[in-house]
């Protein structure tokens, strides 16, 4: 599995973790019956946590989507915490998966930092 953060928002290191926190949870609940199983099956399974910019988060959003990965958008709103936490929403991180790990090679080739 895989949480990927946007990294312009220089979130807080508890509001990172909570982000992705969120993004792990949030693409588990939401995949289908069968890759759950599967990735229960594997000790818990691996999780990755990357960053990029928002437009490598819809990128990467768009090519699970064509590539039927399950992934969902994270958003958080509510909260104020300036500068980028008005209050509005907005858009935090991308959580992955579960995944095969040969469906998201093509996140070797995006200029991300783990």
């Amino acid at each position: 599995m895989y949480a990927i953060a946007r990294t312009e928002l220089d979130m807080s290191p508890g509001k990172l973790a909570a982000q992705c926190g969120h993004a792990f949870v949030d693409a588990y609940e939401r995949s289908p019956p069968d890759r759950k199983t599967l990735y229960q099956s594997d000790s818990h399974g691996t999780k990755v946590v990357l960053s990029g910019t928002l437009q490598d988060l819809l990128e990467i959003e768009h090519q699970c989507n064509i590539r039927n990965i399950p992934c969902i958008r994270i958003v958080d709103s509510g909260h104020v915490m300036p500068p980028h936490f008005t209050g509005d929403p907005i858009i935090t991180a991308l959580g992955i998966g579960p995944s095969y790990r040969h469906e998201v090679k093509f996140l070797r080739s995006l200029p991300l930092t783990s």
